[in-house]
């Protein structure tokens, strides 16, 4: 299966059948959260984007080095070397060292992601933690001629590096479209050109986060941290490079120009990046005020959200969407997510009881043929979604009778329901430890006693009452021929 991956690289615009460097290592790159605020859900959308493809990989039988870096020094408020640094600016509002700041939001993001059953990346690399890497580069860059000192901040020079490369090809813009679209910035004459960007920059005495460097006291620029920690861990080209569409034209942009600036070599073969959030069809962000966090989402504390959704109901609405494809939020397609997810779930605990028959009622190796085939085609999660429910409509069809399904075909379906619902779209069953606990299970046996009780007195109306109580705190009651059953629905 590994020589059918076919990925989507937004350098060629194009799909382009997946062949490593190295056979024995993929190495996958994914910029990680600026730790000055809480994580937004756009980013969570990527990383859950990109674990999915991290798993999948893993899944495929590839080793990966999957490095997922921290933000944590040289973030300007504006991506034009405008503004305070973030991190500075934050500390001195809320009169804390910057590390504390970068402590407290690292940790809620690796909470965040940990309530998204994501897999943690091979390696986390932080900005602060690799100044001298930075420095290093930016020196290369300055001895190779791309970049220039002005009063010691070190500026990138893009229209000399054009003239060798093209700046623009990752969004397919040539450098006179971008200049005349690029506002002229004030109180930075020492800039040769308007699209300039610092690799290095001047401390003010006040600030917080600043080191010494041979042009003196000052920080790394945002964009050559990526550039320097990706180089280090994966070498000077790489597989894959990923992020979120929104930095493709500056941060992206700018890390290719210093890595070929710097190593005379192409930094990425394939480039990956996922789409937007919209909320109703309109996009998502504060200024609108319809953005939310993760614990809003989670909790249904938000005017925009009608209750609260489980991490899991909400991954699996994500992989409902390509990862390259607007995602639009609702609390109608929410809704719908978490009952086809406890469908999913359902049918899995159904598998595990079938009785196998003689004879097959269906062709299992088309079934699996054609998860591998949607994985395949760039990573095609909703079209896995929709064969996988063709799986579980067998499944309950087999459970009924209808569909004949032998031991193969049986132990086929268990290593494609387990494989790709929990392996590769990373979900769990969140209701599994609750159902699972016996003291629960002890009470209801107590509760479906005096239900039966209730019955035989004839009391339907109170049986009736027990039973839509129980519904409304997600217990479901199903009566059979033998007796009543119970379990904790997502509905």
């Amino acid at each position: 299966m590994q020589d059918q991956l076919v990925i989507y690289n937004t350098l060629t615009r194009s799909k382009e059948k997946f062949t490593p460097i190295n056979k024995g290592m993929v190495g996958l790159y994914v910029c990680g959260p600026t730790v000055y605020n809480d994580v937004h859900l756009g980013n969570c959308r990527t990383f859950i984007s990109f674990d999915m493809i991290y798993r999948y990989l893993l899944h495929l039988g590839f080793k990966v080095r999957y490095v997922r870096n921290i933000t944590d020094a040289g973030h300007l408020e504006g991506d034009r070397d405008e503004g305070d640094d973030k991190f500075s600016k934050k500390a001195k509002l809320e009169q804390l060292e910057p590390m504390e700041i970068v402590q407290k939001y690292t940790l809620g993001f690796h909470d965040v992601m940990r309530q998204f059953n994501a897999l943690p990346p091979s390696i986390e690399p932080t900005a602060t933690g690799h100044i001298c890497e930075q420095i290093e580069m930016v020196k290369q860059i300055l001895a190779n001629g791309y970049a220039y000192e002005a009063d010691g901040t070190v500026y990138f020079d893009v229209e000399k590096y054009n003239k060798e490369f093209p700046y623009g090809q990752l969004t397919n813009r040539n450098l006179e479209d971008l200049i005349a679209n690029t506002r002229e910035l004030h109180g930075q004459d020492e800039k040769k050109g308007r699209l300039d960007f610092a690799l290095w920059i001047k401390a003010k005495p006040e600030h917080l986060m600043r080191w010494p460097s041979p042009w003196g006291w000052g920080f790394p620029g945002w964009h050559i941290e990526c550039s320097a920690m990706s180089s280090k861990y994966l070498g000077d080209t790489f597989d894959i490079h990923g992020g979120g569409m929104d930095l493709q034209a500056t941060h992206h942009t700018n890390e290719i120009a210093q890595s070929q600036a710097c190593n005379h070599k192409a930094p990425v073969n394939y480039w990956m990046h996922t789409n937007m959030l919209t909320v109703n069809g309109v996009r998502m962000s504060k200024t609108a005020g319809n953005g939310f966090l993760p614990g809003e989402l989670f909790t249904g504390n938000h005017p925009l959200l009608e209750k609260g959704y489980s991490p899991m109901a909400v991954r699996f609405f994500m992989m409902q969407t390509h990862y390259r494809s607007t995602l639009d939020f609702s609390n109608e397609a929410l809704q719908a997510s978490e009952k086809g997810y406890a469908r999913l779930l359902a049918a899995i605990k159904t598998l595990e009881n079938l009785k196998p028959s003689d004879a097959s009622g269906i062709f299992i190796n088309d079934h699996k043929k054609a998860c591998y085939d949607a994985m395949n085609d760039d990573f095609n999660t909703p079209i896995l979604v929709a064969e996988l429910f063709e799986l579980v409509s067998v499944i309950n069809s087999a459970n009924i009778g209808k569909t004949p399904l032998t031991a193969n075909d049986i132990s086929i379906l268990k290593e494609l329901m387990h494989s790709f619902v929990f392996d590769v779209m990373g979900l769990k069953d969140e209701v599994a430890n609750v159902a699972d606990n016996k003291v629960l299970d002890g009470v209801m046996k107590i509760v479906l006693d005096i239900r039966k009780d209730i019955k035989a007195r004839k009391d339907f109306a109170a049986s009736d009452k027990l039973r839509d109580d129980l519904n409304k705190l997600n217990i479901t009651i199903k009566d059979t021929k033998e007796a009543a059953v119970w379990s904790i629905s997502q509905q």
